[in-house]
């Protein structure tokens, strides 16, 4: 896998998923209107503290940001805060549609 490619992929699709603009989030964070869109096009790599900053903005852990298997990890978290509220018989029930689902996919 191209660790490189997949920091500039990730950063855009999670901002979209935020649904801002490369310039709102490069000002949310601090930075001038196109510190985002510069890391988006190649031109440029956060700092450390710079990649912390958008994982908050974002967020997510930095664990998250490189967990290639979980491409919405806000909409799972708020999946997995629903059923923990369910009861054991209601998860059991979601948990069969889920699986109904995705055979059908």
């Amino acid at each position: 896998m191209d660790y490189i490619e997949f920091f500039y992929k990730r950063i855009t699709d999670l901002r979209i998923q935020k649904g801002v603009s490369a310039r709102d989030m490069s000002l949310s964070l601090g930075q001038s209107e196109s510190y985002v869109n510069k890391i988006e096009n190649k031109r440029a790599l956060p700092s450390f503290t710079g990649f912390i900053y958008i994982c908050e903005y974002l967020g997510v852990t930095p664990k998250e940001f490189f967990d290639v298997q979980d491409a919405r990890p806000k909409q799972n978290k708020e999946i997995v805060q629903a059923i923990n509220k369910l009861t054991a018989t209601q998860a059991d029930h979601i948990l069969q549609v889920i699986k109904d689902l995705g055979e059908k996919i």
